[in-house]
């Protein structure tokens, strides 16, 4: 199961840079604009993504950042600010997921709640953030279809290789990934 952490983490990434891309065509006034949704606007959600990805990445890390994460509930109002700091954490979680020390299914993770430690296994932890990310990338998802920028296509990032590469390839090329480095050794 651990082989697929890495090529999980590249998902997600590719998945956070095509949605955050196709929000820098909506206008600052869409993207904060009052929607109905647990967020309230398209920015919100998209910094919920960016601070849970900043606590659980750190846990995994081995330094969980804690509850101090989720001081400003908007860090980034910005969407240029949004996508960098997205972009770093989602390399931070590939590297978490290519250290083998770290990656090791069964270590255990730390994370500092208000109520105390928690300590999980990091392949749950690691699911975990992954499972929440989709969630939350599918509510952003929605609220884009209620602008006049289409939603992207988030969920063929394993579907036909050979026969989607031309659709990837300015994905990647923009990230600085090749299939190569998502696929290696696996």
């Amino acid at each position: 199961m651990s082989d697929l952490f890495a090529p999980q983490a590249y998902n997600n990434a590719w998945s956070n840079h095509r949605l955050l891309r196709a929000c820098g065509a909506v206008s600052a006034a869409d993207l904060s604009a009052p929607r109905p949704s647990f967020f309230g606007s398209i920015i919100a959600a998209l910094n919920h993504i960016l601070i849970v990805d900043w606590f659980y990445v750190s846990a995994l890390e081995g330094a969980c950042v804690g509850t101090q994460a989720f001081a400003d509930l908007v860090p980034c109002p910005d969407l240029s600010a949004l996508r960098a700091a997205q972009r770093d954490v989602d390399q931070r979680l590939i590297a978490v997921t290519q250290d083998a020390t770290l990656s090791d299914p069964a270590r255990t993770v730390r994370m500092l709640r208000d109520s105390g430690a928690q300590e999980e296994r990091f392949d749950r932890t690691f699911l975990h953030l992954i499972q929440h990310q989709i969630h939350h990338r599918g509510q952003v998802h929605g609220l884009l279809s209620m602008t006049d920028v289409p939603p992207p296509q988030l969920d063929e990032f394993y579907m036909s290789w050979e026969a989607d590469a031309s659709l990837r390839a300015p994905d990647f090329t923009e990230m600085g990934v090749t299939e190569a480095d998502i696929w290696a050794g696996r």
